[in-house]
């Protein structure tokens, strides 16, 4: 499965964001964005706004780490490709209408959980979504260490359900750690401050592809 890069705005500079996101535009593949609301997480960060004025080509996959995802799914869905929330916040019976009612927003739908979150929130309905983040980190802030126990999830999603579609993968990725996730499984990787905090952003791109120049 084809490998794809997704720099998180989070740790881009908001004063210069559509400069940070042409920086990097044509090597990466998708954007991702963090939406945070002061609630499911302690962190609060933008609203469908700022999305809607993001310049770029590129796919947006929006993460909503927001406790009402289906209240504001629908005015970010008019800016964006695909938006993943958290399946902790539904129950089994009212996960599957959640997806149902977000994939009427023409968007991709993909279900996040955090590191102490079971596979067993999301098996019910694989068939139904577009893709899995698995966050390596504890939602909420940039720049946490990669919890490794997570790779087991990974791995359990593509053997023992043999689930063949997108495996996100969020939090401490670096050139190091996406080795692992890559190993485990996982095809879509977000990197945040790796990416726009690093001095030469094309060169820590290319290490994450595991291209040596």
């Amino acid at each position: 499965m084809k490998i794809k890069i997704a720099p998180s705005i989070l740790s881009a500079d908001f004063g210069n964001l559509n400069s940070d996101i042409k920086s990097i535009e044509k090597h990466v593949d998708l954007l991702h964005v963090d939406v945070m609301d002061g609630h499911f997480v302690d962190n609060l960060t933008i609203g469908p706004c700022v999305v809607k004025d993001i310049k770029t080509n590129l796919p947006i996959d929006v993460h909503l780490m927001i406790s009402n995802p289906l209240k504001y799914a629908k005015e970010f869905a008019k800016f964006c490709d695909m938006i993943s929330f958290h399946a902790s916040l539904f129950s089994k019976n009212e996960l599957k209408k959640a997806v149902e009612e977000i994939k009427k927003l023409n968007v991709k739908v993909g279900l996040a959980l955090n590191p102490d979150d079971p596979l067993d929130l999301i098996i019910e309905v694989l068939d139904d979504i577009d893709y899995v983040l698995i966050m390596s980190v504890y939602a909420g802030f940039g720049g946490q260490k990669f919890i490794s126990k997570v790779l087991s999830k990974v791995e359990n999603l593509r053997i023992k359900y043999s689930f063949k579609k997108n495996i996100e993968m969020d939090g401490g990725i670096n050139d190091f750690t996406i080795k692992k996730a890559k190993k485990a499984g996982a095809n879509i990787f977000v990197a945040g401050s790796y990416i726009f905090k690093n001095k030469d952003r094309i060169e820590a791109i290319k290490k994450l592809r595991g291209v040596n120049s």
